[in-house]
């Protein structure tokens, strides 16, 4: 279809010059103002979609700036629309224009419809990649949705941004939390409102949650080879808007009720003093590599908004080869294409978002701002944060999008999370963010889950990890809460598994086991997957607790992933990312076999929240906190002395303990004023065997009472001398808090 023809479709009189701020679709009672950027296309137009699907086109004659703008009189809320842009067709230069195409606005607020695989979604020909496709797409993406204006009531909520070293975090699923919750009503299962719900809220606050992580709910579509597969994108790492809650986490609708709903269910956290945090992916977009599908960006203006290593030709085995996805989808019909187009690949989805590019930039911030303003959201956490780093390719801390949002007076003040490394060698950043972010530290996950399987070189880089990560943190002026210290997240074995299986067992991704991590640091205890020999099950559980309370009473932030303190298994399967089922849900029938581990769960939790001594902001010194006092924190060998040299350095070595000052802290109180709590004694044995320790003898501790066992031996109320000889039966935590000083 030529541009001439494309230009007979709308009416000038039917669309007034309108207004190129803000961009996106913008409802007022006369008219509706729409604004998109696409500097380098000839022609423009707004299509409004009705309930039968038919199309009405309005041609956008006005562009300032590179943003064409129009607006539409009696365009109401919940109309869908999306755009179509013409322009010059040349690929290997960034510029794939097809108006047979529709495209989703990158601000729509919200989003309607499904990705439907196959030719339509496709700016290219199958069979000749240098030929522009003119099959419609209409039917087969995404749209946007005309949202009304803000009227939410947000009554006195506001952000709660409680303090770091106050902070527990939950990762968890908007679905997978509540799809299986028999308390939740079945008609909000799955749903943003069925979070909201006392069932869900209670049990959190019950458990010590002060913040819930949710995986990506910012609009998403699966990948077309997974949808042949009969799967979908479940964990939502593929975006494609930016400002849009999901809509299939919606139990109120599509058509705008899901913004209205997401923030009822942010308020109602809110209102139980829970923190809602996002994981946010802007480091690349659903539309993937040259051979992916044009829904939105790619047709907009894909020269600007993403990095390119090179054009033209290039061999199958450069940056820029095909995912298997693309593959995939390119698969019917004799489609035998080249990588005629390479993308700059730092995050193994096929295409990298160029960060340093301005209205890239501006887009990612804007997205923050909405979040955080709109939508009262507390915090974020970036997805492969390296990729979005890089100048040049190389990663850069002083890029432009760390110096906008350290400089930005709404995103400084946000809670800031950073997954520091991408899919490249070069990325890997853990200890290099600068303040005020903080990192998920994957060497803390390592060092930890080596130790309770016991394959750790001694004790020393444990105590490191225990301390709060000195070595990564301590250099830059950062606080032990830089660390966000978690065994296990959403990528990888949830904990029950972590303890039942040696080997990953994916074959229901369809990938041939090809898929996942091979370096799961996990121990099976003799048997692999379930088992019900009541040996092995009591040894599981028994680790399972252990690595529970060592999280949680970790100098630093702890993460824990939903499901873990109830025994959630997803059956040997370390990268469920398209396991949309039991697998991946969380099982919420109350059969009681892990009653013992979340009760170690919370108990180590409420510790942690009452004692300021479990939770400290200073680094610890090694040193007293007052002239002639008790150092704040002591290392003390299982024969009850304090840990030599030669201790540090003895390979066998699988027992030690934490002995914390509490009286007083380092830390000083909200006035300055000195803080005083318990002492603690943390004891770590990883041993297969039992052992005797000594509780260390000291001046100003005479005796102590077991506030947290794994030991089945040491009931948690036993009173215990300074001195004493203490049997340890096996593998255990054990805390001990002072009860008197002399």
């Amino acid at each position: 279809m030529t541009l001439g023809v494309w230009n007979t479709l709308g009416e000038a009189s039917d669309v007034w010059p309108g207004r190129m701020e803000p961009l996106g679709a913008t409802w007022r009672a006369d008219a509706t103002n729409f604004a998109v950027f696409a500097p380098r296309a000839e022609a423009c137009w707004v299509c409004l979609i009705d309930e039968d699907g038919g199309e009405s086109r309005y041609r956008l004659r006005e562009q300032t700036l590179g943003i064409w703008h129009g607006a539409i009189p009696g365009v109401t809320p919940g109309v869908r629309y999306g755009f179509r842009v013409d322009g010059p067709w040349e690929p290997t230069q960034g510029l794939r224009f097809n108006p047979h195409k529709i495209l989703l606005d990158p601000f729509a607020r919200a989003v309607s419809g499904e990705l439907t695989p196959g030719q339509p979604v496709h700016g290219y020909a199958f069979g000749d990649a240098e030929r522009r496709d003119e099959h419609d797409s209409l039917g087969s993406v995404p749209l946007g949705v005309v949202t009304g204006p803000d009227n939410f009531d947000w009554g006195e909520d506001a952000p709660r941004r409680q303090r770091w070293r106050d902070t527990v975090i939950y990762e968890l699923h908007v679905k997978g939390m509540t799809a299986l919750h028999d308390l939740v009503p079945e008609h909000l299962r799955g749903t943003y409102a069925g979070l909201a719900t006392p069932a869900v809220i209670d049990y959190l606050r019950d458990l010590g949650v002060t913040a819930v992580e949710l995986l990506p709910v910012h609009q998403s579509v699966s990948e077309p080879g997974v949808v042949e597969r009969g799967l979908t994108n479940y964990w939502g790492y593929n975006t494609i808007g930016y400002f849009a809650p999901h809509h299939q986490y919606s139990a109120s609708g599509d058509r705008g009720q899901q913004v209205v709903e997401f923030k009822q269910m942010v308020k109602a956290f809110h209102d139980a003093d829970i923190e809602v945090y996002l994981d946010v992916v802007y480091n690349h977009t659903a539309e993937a590599g040259p051979l992916g599908p044009t829904l939105s960006m790619r047709g907009l203006d894909d020269a600007g908004f993403y990095t390119r290593v090179a054009t033209g030709p290039a061999p199958a085995t450069e940056v820029g080869t095909p995912t298997d996805a693309e593959t995939d989808a390119a698969a019917e019909d004799d489609r035998s294409l080249a990588p005629w187009d390479a993308y700059w690949d730092a995050t193994g989805c096929g295409n990298t978002v160029d960060a340093d590019n301005p209205f890239a930039l501006r887009l990612i911030l804007d997205s923050l701002r909405y979040w955080a303003t709109e939508m009262h959201v507390d915090g974020f956490r970036f997805d492969l944060l390296s990729a979005l780093t890089r100048v040049d390719h190389e990663v850069d801390m002083r890029c432009h999008l760390m110096t906008a949002i350290g400089q930005d007076p709404v995103l400084r003040g946000v809670k800031l999370i950073a997954e520091p490394w991408d899919a490249t060698m070069t990325g890997y950043l853990v200890g290099r963010c600068p303040p005020p972010w903080v990192e998920w530290n994957d060497q803390y996950r390592d060092v930890i889950r080596d130790f309770w399987r016991g394959h750790s070189d001694g004790i020393r880089t444990v105590a490191t990890r225990l301390a709060g990560s000195s070595d990564l943190y301590a250099d830059d002026g950062r606080s032990p809460y830089a660390s966000v210290n978690f065994v296990t997240a959403h990528d990888g074995f949830t904990l029950r598994d972590l303890v039942s299986y040696d080997r990953k067992h994916n074959e229901a991704n369809g990938e041939d086991n090809r898929d996942g991590t091979d370096d799961n640091r996990s121990h099976n205890h003799g048997v692999e997957g379930e088992t019900d020999d009541p040996d092995v099950v009591a040894r599981r559980r028994r680790t399972a607790a252990n690595v529970m309370a060592t999280l949680c009473l970790s100098n630093g932030v702890p993460m824990l992933t939903a499901g873990d303190e109830r025994g959630r298994t997803q059956r040997g399967n370390n990268n469920a990312y398209c396991q949309d089922n039991e697998i991946s849900w969380v099982d919420w029938s109350d059969d009681g076999a892990w009653h013992d581990v979340a009760e170690v769960t919370r108990t180590a939790l409420r510790l942690r929240r009452d004692h300021p001594a479990l939770r400290q902001r200073h680094w610890f010194e090694g040193r007293p906190t007052i002239e002639g006092g008790p150092k704040d924190l002591t290392w003390v060998h299982p024969s009850g002395r304090e840990m030599t040299e030669a201790d540090w350095h003895d390979d066998s070595l699988r027992t030690v303990a934490m002995w914390v000052l509490g009286s007083p802290l380092r830390s000083p109180g909200p006035r300055g004023e000195q803080q005083m709590d318990a002492s603690f004694a943390l004891w770590f044995h990883a041993g297969h065997d039992a052992i005797d320790v000594v509780l260390p003898q000291n001046p100003w501790v005479s005796a102590g009472e077991v506030v947290l066992s794994t030991d089945p031996e040491l009931a948690v109320g036993t009173r215990l001398r300074i001195g004493e000889t203490v049997r340890l039966s096996g593998p255990c935590v054990l805390v001990v808090r002072e009860l008197a000083s002399p």
